[in-house]
């Protein structure tokens, strides 16, 4: 008797087949992780790919837009265009011109306005100085001069002061409180010497600004300052320094008589 074919068991069958449900499952959950989870670097790789090719369409269209604007003009048409083009080219850069024209005279202007308050700063200072009405400080001598007879008399002072300006004085201070200057007078009385009618007493201490080697020459030659002070029984001595202090001031006055030219 012929074998008979054996007849496949249902179940096995059954059993050897993938389940068509579970793969279904599966694809959805590897596309949630792929839509939910971290962003890997493959990822970040196709969204730049995929950017850079949205953008170079864009430009694509905007450049095919705008030759399609000169696309139906005539050849006379586009020379009137490129000759708006060239003017409006040549009025821009007229404006330009201007404009770095006018900064320049600006930029100018503020120079000099700059210079001429910098130079009226200093020449306020420096005439400051010379009128007496602002302090003094720089290199120049320290002149003491003794009287233990009483025989220095305001004459004698005032040719020292004399000899000192015509060294270059540029400051000159008495005692560390009476500020000479070109207005100052010297006078005598039977209290002493005065200056500007402020008594001074012996020692005199004077004050003077100026290049210290010229002023302390001006002091001692034949029949100067030093020998006429100790003719008289005195004695005359200068220090140089490099630092010397002038505080004292006069008080701004007005003139009597001259007028500024600031209108001629």
């Amino acid at each position: 008797m012929p074998d008979q074919p054996e007849t496949p068991d249902p179940s096995q069958e059954q059993a050897a087949a993938p389940d068509s449900g579970d793969e279904t499952r599966g694809s959805r959950e590897r596309l949630w992780r792929a839509a939910t989870g971290r962003p890997t670097r493959g990822h970040w790789i196709i969204g730049l790919v995929l950017a850079g090719v949205g953008f170079a369409a864009m430009v694509q269209v905007q450049s095919n837009e705008r030759d399609d604007q000169y696309a139906g003009l005539r050849q006379g048409d586009l020379v009137r265009v490129f000759d708006g083009l060239s003017s409006s080219t040549q009025r821009a850069e007229r404006e330009i011109e201007r404009l770095r024209a006018a900064q320049q005279d600006l930029q100018s202007d503020t120079s000099q306005r700059q210079a001429a308050l910098e130079q009226a700063q200093q020449d306020r200072q420096v005439y400051g100085i010379l009128a007496g009405v602002l302090g003094a400080q720089g290199p120049g001598v320290r002149i003491t001069i003794s009287d233990d007879a009483g025989e220095v008399r305001a004459s004698l002072l005032l040719d020292t002061i004399q000899e000192l300006r015509a060294a270059g004085a540029e400051a000159i201070e008495f005692n560390d409180q009476v500020r000479f200057v070109a207005q100052s007078a010297v006078g005598e009385t039977a209290q002493g010497i005065t200056i500007d009618g402020r008594l001074i007493e012996a020692p005199y201490e004077i004050d003077v600004i100026g290049d210290p080697a010229t002023l302390a020459d001006a002091l001692v030659f034949p029949d100067g300052p030093a020998e006429r002070v100790e003719r008289v029984g005195g004695t005359l001595e200068s220090v140089r320094s490099d630092d010397i202090v002038i505080e004292s001031v006069v008080s701004d006055t007005e003139t009597d008589f001259a007028e500024s030219d600031e209108d001629q």
